[in-house]
């Protein structure tokens, strides 16, 4: 990478989940009942959904960790969330006039391991009684290899589950140590053979660089084993270094964190490394191989990014269960109560725990079309009629150093994203993103973008 440019456009930048991003929501006081009725029309437009649930619970801290997550060994408290749950899903399906389609499910944490396979299977029969679920469906979850046992991945697949995402981080143990996870290069390898010998169709790894003391070795190891052990997608994530929101990355020193040009050296050694044994980049920090549904859908131009990461699949609406969770209607984002106390004392009243949300006006929702484009598709496109756009042409203006940087290419009523632009991604939406222009922070608020 051009030194030049990374020192540049190395600043704090938003990842893009959303648009408007998290902090830039409106409405603090959205209520349950306008976010119910955002689902409705929702779901009246289309009955496919898609169903995100969070369960937070971890028996560890992972120091690096910037998840919502509640860390205790007491297994007890599983039924009474999963019961909280299942109640908060009651009050979703008697909103909606039909059976939804179920096209995406995912569980997400936490550790969605932490629980007993069979109180996973509770609660998922549960929801699944009250949908359809097409022949073409994505059902996954996150697996943490040292708790995923053989009995959570045969009760998942006898539930329809095909996809595993198998936390990784890093092989070497040592590293793993340092941010107090337990882990080793043999319960990655089981978990990986388990899960190919009981049938799912795809396994990835998520893969952190820029952990405490990793170096580019660490990062050839780890394309070795993925060399070997051949997982269909790999994640590879930026450690986001945010200590004033997560105050367990205190528990090591920044001295021993890669920045700067030292960190995107280990991204470019992991990106040279996946592309020599075969692997496609997908978007932004994602790789697949080409048989994999999310190459494909990229190959279509069908691939969709949401709150729950790159799919196949794009659903009009995207339902959240569980404490901190997040829905999305298209047109509104509702966020759930953080904690778990929260979560389940407002369920239990019988109140659905929405605590903010936002309402996308027509400019956020041309504004979300476009950053959605880029980070599925490397370009976006608009109308002619729309060229002399207020939004439009100050995003064009903002791009005019990367025009000039060689990131990007700006052709009649199309934004192309270069080769060298796909390291600067988060750069180029933030071109579009009118409500960071308008407020810029003040303070910390996002991780850096390279």
């Amino acid at each position: 990478m051009n030194k030049d440019l990374f020192a540049r456009y190395d600043v704090a930048a938003p990842r893009y989940t959303s648009y408007p991003t998290v902090p830039y929501w409106s409405d603090e006081a959205f209520a349950p009942e306008t976010w119910l009725q955002h689902v409705k029309n929702a779901f009246l437009t289309d009955p496919q959904i898609s169903l995100y649930i969070h369960l937070p619970f971890c028996e560890r801290l992972c120091t690096y960790c910037g998840c919502n997550k509640h860390i205790t060994k007491n297994h007890a408290l599983e039924h009474p969330y999963i019961d909280a749950v299942l109640k908060e899903w009651r009050m979703y399906r008697s909103t909606l006039p039909a059976k939804p389609v179920l096209r995406e499910l995912h569980l997400g944490g936490g550790t969605p391991t932490f629980f007993d396979p069979e109180n996973l299977r509770y609660l998922l029969e549960n929801i699944l009684k009250d949908v359809e679920v097409p022949e073409n469906h994505d059902f996954g979850f996150e697996a943490h290899p040292w708790s995923t046992t053989e009995a959570h991945l045969k009760t998942l697949y006898e539930l329809g589950f095909r996809r595993i995402s198998i936390g990784v981080q890093d092989f070497d143990e040592d590293l793993m140590k340092l941010v107090n996870r337990s882990q080793t290069v043999a319960s990655v390898e089981r978990c990986t053979g388990q899960a190919r010998a009981t049938g799912y169709e795809s396994v990835n790894f998520d893969l952190i660089f820029g952990l405490p003391q990793q170096t580019p070795a660490h990062i050839r190891t780890d394309a070795q084993y993925v060399a070997k052990l051949r997982p269909d997608r790999i994640a590879f994530y930026s450690y986001a270094h945010v200590p004033w929101l997560k105050r367990s990355q205190c528990a090591y020193s920044e001295a021993d964190l890669p920045t700067g040009a030292a960190k995107r050296q280990l991204y470019e050694t992991g990106r040279r490394w996946f592309d020599s044994i075969g692997y496609e980049e997908i978007g932004m920090d994602h790789f697949a191989l080409t048989h994999d549904p999310l190459f494909q859908a990229l190959r279509k131009e069908t691939l969709h990014r949401n709150f729950m990461g790159y799919t196949p699949y794009k659903t009009s609406l995207m339902i959240g269960l569980g404490a901190s969770s997040i829905g999305d209607s298209w047109d509104a984002y509702a966020q759930n109560e953080k904690t778990v106390a929260d979560y389940q004392r407002v369920v239990n009243e019988g109140r659905l725990p929405i605590f903010r949300g936002h309402r996308l006006d027509a400019e956020d929702r041309r504004i979300r079309r476009h950053i959605l484009n880029l980070m599925t598709r490397f370009s976006t496109t608009w109308a002619p009629e729309e060229a002399g756009d207020e939004i439009l042409t100050a995003a064009l203006a903002r791009l005019e150093p990367l025009v000039a940087d060689g990131l990007v290419q700006l052709k009649p009523f199309r934004v192309e994203v270069t080769d060298e632009g796909r390291n600067f991604l988060r750069n180029i939406c933030m071109a579009f993103d009118t409500h960071y222009w308008r407020k810029q922070p003040q303070g910390k608020l996002f991780s850096q973008a390279v």
